[in-house]
């Protein structure tokens, strides 16, 4: 008897300095007046004590004084004709700030609201989250959940009184998702440099929620809530990958925001560069023609030995086409990306350094559907980058999708030694293992003495410096092609800074790297020397690497 007293005057004494004040607020909020909340909450507050008085000793306290609470209601709204609504449990959850007995959630909330609040759950913060799941879905204790996160009691009452606020803002509010959520775009992107050990940045990018999370927080920073309703991707998700492409510096956090740390030129950009190139194209390919042609016959004349003869000029001319087209580029950007400011983060390759060893800038492309050129890229041999003292091996390969998607390879230091191996008429010196490499990629081909390469070659004692006055004529017909190839550069550079969004007004490089990059000319002239009969391709000859060659 004397522990059912004390028991009883805990549970009195609880029950008066911990829900006095929120009861008469529930009163309050029902009945609208001060008077009258006060006349209801003496009423069930006088239900409760003689209860407790008469040896009640509940399961679940908090839960059974809000039954009390709803049923003392529910007369007081019957007697006076004034039930206008009724009495929920996101009501309740207003008032009531903790119970370590009993699930209270699964007991009282409808099944409907319970739908609800397992939405609200996957769009608040893991500081919350984490303890509105363990207080009221694994039920566990205020205590506990102090001791597991190692907060006071106080803080994790606070967070979860904090945490049941914002879950009914939520409850009661019609969200939507964004239109990412129902409609993933896709992106491509054009890298530079040299990826990291576990191959960032394509790790990333190559998966559709990355891509859409990358261009949600371009168009508008974001915190990582907005973000989650934007894509449709739960909270503790899209937490996850945040700290990801945090990490790899594919995004970044300003205060409680996200920006992606890289341009992505809009779709409508792109149709307007490319509809510009298309206009200069004819003109601008044919001033690279009569650069590569008067190079090719002066040397004929000059230096006739000035390549070892593994391929016919018709073949050899996509890779010096290539080669032009990328020297008068880079004439044409010199013009205008002169900053001579030393940056710390920029690596020996001339590209930002990166996490796990990576040196690589991105380009992002928003996919469109109007006429867009080929897209052709440069592989080259790479070193090992812990092997500094390795002497560079000068392979590069241009890939044309359309021609010669079977025949792309990027090698490796080992890969190039054998290729300069097999140019040296050395391949004995050569693992077999690496010549059936080269030879399934169209490097080299196998003859009767061994193997022999199949890309043009090209030794560098066997050129010969142009005299003045043919170099001069020959540096002129370069500007030539240099100031079609300005038209082109300007007008990009112009559509890229219409869309500067402003988390990257003051970073220079990145600007100046995608002007660089969306100013690529290369498809478009390829596409238009097949059309003006100057490259040609035999579909007949197989296992051929073109666009490829080695200089040694």
């Amino acid at each position: 008897m004397q522990k059912t007293n004390l028991i009883r005057d805990q549970l009195i004494n609880e029950f008066t300095e911990n829900y006095m004040e929120k009861l008469f607020y529930f009163c309050l909020k029902k009945t609208g007046t001060i008077v009258e909340a006060e006349d209801l909450t003496q009423d069930i507050s006088l239900q409760i004590i003689t209860a407790l008085n008469k040896g009640t000793i509940p399961t679940s306290f908090s839960a059974w004084i809000w039954q009390i609470a709803r049923n003392r209601y529910s007369v007081w709204a019957k007697e006076r004709h004034r039930r206008n609504e009724s009495v929920t449990d996101s009501d309740i959850g207003d008032y009531e700030v903790e119970d370590e007995s009993e699930n209270i959630l699964d007991e009282t909330i409808h099944t409907e609201q319970m739908a609800l609040l397992r939405r609200e759950l996957a769009f608040i913060k893991s500081d919350y989250r984490n303890i509105v799941v363990a207080y009221y879905i694994e039920n566990k204790s205020v205590r506990d959940i102090a001791s597991s996160l190692s907060l006071s009691i106080n803080a994790v009452q606070q967070r979860l009184h904090r945490a049941r606020i914002i879950l009914k803002e939520g409850m009661d509010m019609a969200r939507e998702f964004g239109k990412l959520s129902y409609k993933p775009e896709d992106i491509d992107f054009i890298s530079n440099g040299l990826f990291g050990s576990s191959n960032e940045p394509w790790n990333f990018i190559s998966r559709s929620l990355c891509k859409n999370i990358l261009l949600a927080a371009y168009r508008t920073p974001s915190t990582a809530e907005e973000l989650a309703i934007e894509v449709g991707v739960a909270l503790p998700y899209m937490e996850e990958e945040l700290r990801g492409l945090v990490d790899a510096t594919l995004v970044r956090k300003n205060k409680n925001k996200y920006e992606t740390n890289f341009f992505i030129v809009s779709a409508d950009a792109q149709e307007k560069i490319h509809a510009y190139l298309h206009s200069i194209v004819p003109e601008l390919t044919k001033a690279i023609i009569d650069v590569v042609e008067y190079e090719n016959e002066w040397k004929k004349e000059n230096c006739p030995q000035w390549h070892e003869g593994y391929q016919p000029f018709e073949d050899m001319k996509w890779a010096l086409l290539m080669a032009e087209t990328d020297t008068i580029s880079m004439y044409t950007l010199r013009q205008f990306n002169k900053n001579t400011e030393e940056d710390n983060n920029i690596g020996s390759w001339g590209h930002t350094l990166r996490p796990n060893g990576g040196e690589w800038d991105l380009l992002g492309l928003e996919k469109q559907n109007t006429y867009t050129p080929n897209f052709v890229s440069l592989v080259g041999c790479v070193s090992n980058p812990s092997e500094k003292n390795l002497s560079e091996i000068h392979y590069r390969q241009y890939l044309f999708k359309q021609f010669n998607e079977t025949h792309t390879l990027t090698l490796n230091y080992s890969d190039g030694c054998g290729l300069i191996a097999a140019a040296n008429g050395k391949c004995d010196e050569v693992d077999e293992e690496t010549l059936k490499r080269l030879e399934k990629f169209g490097c080299i081909t196998k003859t009767g003495n061994g193997y022999i390469p199949t890309i043009l070659v090209m030794r560098r004692e066997k050129f010969k410096k142009m005299p003045k006055d043919i170099g001069e004529h020959f540096e002129t017909l370069r500007y030539k092609a240099c100031d079609v190839a300005t038209k082109h550069y300007l007008f990009c550079r112009e559509q890229i800074y219409k869309e500067i969004p402003d988390f990257l007004k003051e970073d220079k490089f990145q600007i100046d790297h995608a002007c660089a990059n969306i100013f690529t000319m290369r498809g478009a002239v390829l596409e238009e020397a097949i059309r003006q009969g100057y490259l040609t391709f035999d579909k007949n000859v197989d296992n051929r690497a073109l666009g490829a060659y080695l200089i040694i």
